[in-house]
């Protein structure tokens, strides 16, 4: 069973619901899936053993939170070049954080990063079934690409 690391930042539930909904697809997909919020995440042996990671945040103020930029220096240092990846964030009107976290997973990582994109969604969508469907969509296609 392969084992895939979902690792969030969220300030209102948003973003937790949306990581918790991409579990549930990954599960789907016969993963062994653990969430954890970036601040449990103390340092690079915390990210080892996995073969996927999946890294949502929302957006504030056209950027991803502080706290995922520090996170995204220390999985620099955990070497995760050629793992199974995806990004997901929620916004209100903006959304560059899932892109963001994407990018720098695919061309600074080295990552193999799912076909689908980065997952961004408004947090009306969020929060609604097409939301909820998306998320799990989301995570069982990393799951399948995980094989």
């Amino acid at each position: 069973m392969k084992k895939v690391l979902v690792a969030f930042s969220s300030r209102t539930g948003n973003t937790k619901a949306m990581a918790n909904h991409i579990a549930e697809g990954l599960r789907f997909a016969a993963c062994d899936v653990t969430v954890k919020p970036l601040s449990k995440i103390e340092d690079q042996e915390d990210l080892a053993g996995f073969d996927g990671y999946v890294f949502g945040c929302p957006t504030y103020h056209k950027d991803m939170t502080e706290g995922m930029k520090q996170f995204l220096f220390k999985a620099q240092v955990a070497n995760l070049t050629g793992k199974i990846g995806g990004a997901f964030g929620s916004h209100t009107h903006s959304g560059e954080s899932a892109p963001m976290i994407f990018e720098t997973m695919l061309h600074v990582f080295k990552m193999d990063m799912t076909d689908l994109g980065p997952l961004n969604l408004t947090e009306i969508v969020g929060k609604s079934d097409e939301g909820l469907k998306a998320c799990q969509d989301y995570g069982r296609a990393i799951g399948e690409k995980l094989g």
